[in-house]
């Protein structure tokens, strides 16, 4: 490829897509890339029928990220990644790290988590295992689009620090595994588009953050070609003629450069380099070792969220397990199609309990579609000839390009828990959902809550393990559940049609319940076990001015073996400015056998006690007394100490 050898509408024309998903080839002196979705397993649209192809539907990034691991990261991008080299996909268009600002965003399935050290550390190992094969990620949506109203035209108002703590990090974090390209967003940030935003593209991205792979723009995120090419955006996607007219256009007027064109197209040739000739783009798991690893991702981010009078696992002579069970993922841009066909849960119940008599009933609910007629009369005489009943439920308006108008079940399910739960006190209820559902109006009905998530297409495996205790749970939240939208920092706040003002500023998620003391429904990182775990000999040692290495002994107290998520928060005790109570600086997944200690080590950093200074335009640590929590969540912290930042007084703006 040499670029001497194209017209200046060859140039032109590489900058934007050949059609909706390929590249221009310049009259074939280029090869052509496929760029194709989606995060959740590979959805490859067949340029000349519009059909999608099949795919394993692995469980959505929501559900990964409950897992807090992230050698499960790594397997869910690598599985992804055969798929993409069987079909001929160059570049995923996946992850995305967007933070769950509101739980109303129609996408929160798409997203990690309401915080961006976590949605940053479980995004790079999702990269690392995509690119293991040769295939390039784009991390998007780059940045603060964190709903799906209107945002291809507001504007998102947001200050810098609450920009630098909260909205950019994850996107910081996860570059660290060298993505191949970024996604800008469709909103505006604070007025100005993002595909031609110069600050976040260039001086942030590129000169900050130093990414030297290709930006992309989302699909028709560009308002102006010209403006977007020149300020970092490399590739407008897909094909518009329009793009190429107003380029032209703007090129003979001298509003665009030879070298902004060259730059772009030299960004474009890097690209297709790295796709067109890797050697690791060999297929290594066959459909049937594709299905497992989703099953096993499927199992890890369960979050048992309830288990009162351990009704959990079963074991029950008389058990009734009925609803719907089919939502394995949300909708739009990221929706895999599957052709696995997986046996219900309640036959995989009952080949994993012999000794007990399973039934099912079609009263309970077995569709999700509104209004639709159902035996609520039978489903309870059934209830009541049975020792515990497991409903399944599901959420049913998650999708691309809207948001949730509430966070409730269907009137009818809920209907359902409740009716049955008035005549059978033994109620399990499996929840299949990508992000927050209010639960106030059953949950003290009922004696268990299985998050099930958007388990992909081996949920019904993955849920009959956890029932039954094949499978011990290990699964834990990464958004906090309120108790009603009405306690969250955005409420049911749109905006005024022209500007979303993130007035919150950095209290977002767990940082805004407790940094007010608003009681929660479940907390950032809670997750219930079949198992017991002890934390006890916590030891913080120092090695350079601001590292330290954090260990703790975590003792499996069970019968049974069992894994633990260890999470590590950082509070600044005093500080001159407003920060959070705590925030999530480290985790780790530990497998410990029935009886079993096991040493947990964690380490931090600078930025671990640094928040962003608008003032000095950079992190910035103030000396003083800094607490190390320990736990099982956000507000389960299980040991503690403190450690004394003396830095150089040079250093140092504010003394106490």
């Amino acid at each position: 490829m040499d670029i001497k050898n194209l017209t200046i509408e060859e140039k032109l024309r590489l900058l934007i897509g050949f059609n909706r998903w390929q590249t221009n080839d310049a009259n074939g002196k280029v090869p052509s890339l496929f760029l194709s979705d989606g995060p959740n397993g590979l959805r490859m649209m067949n340029v000349d029928t519009g059909e999608t192809f099949k795919a394993t539907v692995m469980p959505n990034i929501s559900h990964l990220a409950n897992t807090w691991d992230e050698d499960l990261a790594f397997l869910d991008g690598e599985t992804i990644a055969n798929e993409c080299i069987e079909y001929g996909a160059d570049v995923l268009l996946a992850p995305g790290v967007n933070i769950k600002r509101t739980p109303l965003c129609g996408r929160n399935f798409e997203y990690f988590s309401e915080d961006p050290y976590l949605s940053g550390v479980m995004a790079k190992s999702y990269i690392d295992g995509v690119q293991s094969k040769g295939i390039g990620t784009s991390l998007k949506h780059f940045c603060a689009n964190n709903r799906e109203y209107d945002r291809r035209y507001v504007s998102s108002e947001v200050d810098e620090r609450t920009m630098r703590e909260i909205y950019l990090p994850a996107f910081e974090k996860a570059l660290e595994a060298k993505p191949w390209t970024v996604m800008n967003s469709y909103n505006q940030l604070n007025g100005v588009w993002l595909a031609e935003n110069k600050k976040l593209l260039k001086d942030v991205l590129r000169d900050e953050f130093g990414f030297d792979g290709l930006v992309v723009s989302d699909w028709s995120a560009s308002h102006s070609a010209w403006r977007s090419i020149k300020n970092g955006t490399d590739l407008l996607m897909p094909y518009r003629e329009k793009d190429y007219v107003e380029l032209k256009d703007a090129y003979d007027k001298g509003l665009l450069a030879d070298e902004d064109i060259e730059r772009a197209i030299n960004r474009l040739f890097e690209l297709i380099n790295r796709c067109k000739t890797s050697d690791k783009k060999v297929v290594s798991y066959t459909k049937e070792e594709r299905h497992n690893s989703a099953l096993k991702i499927a199992k890890e981010g369960i979050v048992l969220l309830k288990n009162e009078d351990n009704i959990l696992p079963l074991n029950a002579k008389n058990i009734l397990v009925g609803g719907y069970h089919d939502a394995i993922g949300g909708g739009g841009s990221a929706q895999a199609i599957t052709e696995y066909q997986s046996k219900s849960v309640y036959e995989l119940v009952a080949e994993k309990l012999p000794n007990s008599n399973v039934s099912t009933c079609n009263g309970l609910l077995a569709t999700r579609k509104l209004h639709e007629v159902y035996d609520l009369k039978d489903a309870v005489k059934q209830a009541v000839k049975n020792d515990v009943v497991v409903l399944s439920v599901s959420s049913y308006n998650e999708t691309e390009s809207l948001d949730r108008e509430n966070a409730y079940l269907m009137r009818e399910q809920e209907e359902t828990i409740l009716a049955v739960a008035k005549y059978n006190p033994n109620v399990v209820v499996v929840v299949n959902a990508g992000s927050y559902i209010d639960m106030s109006r059953w949950i003290d009905k009922v004696k268990a809550v299985v998050w099930a998530g958007f388990a992909g297409e081996a949920s019904k495996e993955a849920v009959a393990s956890v029932l039954t205790g094949e499978t011990c749970p290990s699964g834990k939240l990464t958004e906090t559940f309120p108790l009603a939208i009405e306690d969250t920092p955005t409420g049911y706040d749109i905006g005024d049609m022209f500007t979303n003002r993130y007035t919150e500023g950095i209290y977002v998620g767990y940082r805004w319940y407790e940094k007010y003391d608003i009681p929660v429904a479940f907390p950032f990182g809670h997750g219930l076990s079949y198992a017991n775990f002890e934390y006890s000999n916590l030891k913080i040692e120092k090695i350079g001015e601001t590292d330290y290495n954090v260990y703790v002994d975590v003792k499996n107290l069970s019968n049974i073996d069992a894994k633990e998520v260890v999470e590590l928060y950082v509070k600044d005790v005093f500080s001159s400015v407003s920060r959070p109570e705590k925030e999530l600086k480290g985790f780790k997944k530990v497998s410990l056998k029935a009886g079993e200690t096991k040493t947990v080590k964690m380490s931090l950093n600078y930025r671990s006690f640094a928040f962003y200074s608008t003032m000095l335009d950079k992190w910035h640590i103030e000396n003083g007394e800094f607490e190390i929590l320990v736990g099982a969540s956000s507000q389960d912290i299980r040991v503690k100490g403190v450690i004394d930042i003396e830095l150089d007084e040079k250093e140092q703006y504010t003394l106490w």
